[in-house]
């Protein structure tokens, strides 16, 4: 298991969700006139999109696509900023230190915005202060192996690591990563011990699967249903309520006999704490347009996500349903905090 000591009580994933709603609620207290006032000539320098991940990752091609269109959109300089390390920590705290005005923002993966606090003693930052803007996109995640391991399917993997335990390694873009935690639960459900092997994002991970230097992986289907159609990895099983079509031949991994099993990646675009609401609403009017548009479309559909587009409202209270969700998983896992 990881080196980390002991998770949060189940009393702070309430108190995220009552922190962020009730951050939402007093933001949309605002006089009109005083809203109106805070938005009429924004933006009115340089916008930087701040990804906690590597160039490279699935977070950075689709910040830098939002990047290129709300460029148009706002007539005005938008780009992408990679801040990574200290487990996505590092980006999250220069956002969440940043001035509330909206020239800053954080598109982010699950882990910095909804439960990295259950792993990590010092932050640097509150996730449940951040001002939620939108969820950007989702997409399930997949469990893949080596092209060479002797398995075809889940029960053959568990019954393999079974019997040679702590000899299957994982990959994972880092520790409290999805693909980090959604292994962890692998190996808490299905009674396994694997060897945890940490990189530098998730894109250096899989390119160590295809190689044959680990063994098990969890990724996008962005990802992983490429590789598995040209025999580099194999897709066993998917971590989503349903098969995908674009890979149908992959059980889900609740009908390959772990119910309730569930492994998503989703990509979340918050701004710095205080961010007054009227902007945050005016930003994520703008964002949920460019997510309908041709180019967007184009995007999503090639890169296998689902657009997003939540207010934000809906989208602090998906934030808080994750973390409730992650931190079962950690308590499951008996990962400790770092």
């Amino acid at each position: 298991m990881s080196s980390l000591k002991t998770a949060r009580p189940a009393s702070r994933r309430d108190f995220v969700l009552g922190c962020a709603l009730a951050g939402v609620a007093s933001a949309l207290s605002l006089a009109p006139g005083q809203a109106q006032a805070q938005t009429a000539n924004w933006p009115t320098q340089t916008v930087k999109l701040v990804v906690p991940a590597p160039a490279g990752s699935t977070t950075d091609a689709l910040a830098r696509m939002l990047a290129e269109q709300l460029a148009k959109k706002w007539k005005n300089p938008t780009v992408v900023e990679n801040i990574a390390g200290a487990g996505m920590n590092l980006g999250a705290r220069a956002v969440a230190r940043a001035t509330p005005d909206g020239h800053m923002l954080f598109v982010s993966p699950p882990s910095p915005l909804s439960f990295n606090h259950l792993l990590y003693k010092d932050l640097g930052y509150d996730p449940a202060q951040f001002t939620p803007i939108t969820l950007l996109a989702s997409i399930p995640n997949a469990l893949v192996v080596r092209k060479t391991l002797p398995v075809n399917n889940l029960q053959e993997l568990i019954a393999f690591g079974k019997a040679n335990p702590g000899k299957l390694t994982y990959g994972s873009g880092g520790i409290g990563t999805t693909p980090h935690l959604s292994a962890a639960q692998l190996e808490a459900r299905a009674g396994l011990k694997m060897v945890h092997v940490p990189y530098r994002g998730s894109q250096p991970a899989m390119m160590d699967v295809v190689a044959g230097h680990i063994d098990v992986f969890f990724d996008t289907l962005s990802a992983t249903v490429p590789l598995a159609r040209g025999g580099e990895v194999k897709m066993i099983a998917v971590a989503d309520g349903a098969r995908t079509p674009a890979f149908p031949e992959a059980p889900t991994l609740e009908e390959s006999g772990l119910p309730g099993f569930r492994s998503i990646t989703w990509f979340g675009l918050a701004a710095p704490p205080s961010t007054p609401a009227a902007l945050a609403a005016r930003i994520h009017r703008d964002v949920a347009d460019v997510l309908k548009s041709p180019e967007a479309q184009e995007f999503l559909k090639r890169t296998s996500l689902v657009a997003g587009g939540q207010s934000p409202e809906e989208t602090a209270k998906f934030f808080a349903a994750e973390a409730k969700l992650w931190g079962e998983v950690i308590k499951e896992a008996k990962l400790e905090l770092q």
